[in-house]
């Protein structure tokens, strides 16, 4: 089980996006996951879907992160 914020960043992705991040540096990774962190602190909408599935909010998280 990952417990570092990047790896469960990449994680949350699909796995295109993963192999592309995955080779970025790691403080370009660090960033976007702490993006993501924040993303799944402040939107209350993640929230709903989190305490229905956890994993659905990561990558909902982390596809709007990438949109950015």
């Amino acid at each position: 089980m990952v417990t570092d914020s990047v790896g469960r960043f990449l994680a949350a992705l699909d796995p295109d996006h993963r192999k592309t991040i995955g080779a970025m540096p790691r403080e370009e990774q660090e960033q976007l996951a702490a993006a993501w962190e924040r993303e799944l602190e402040a939107d209350t909408e993640l929230d709903t879907l989190d305490e229905l599935s956890p994993p659905a909010a990561e990558a909902e998280a982390a596809r709007r992160i990438l949109e950015r």
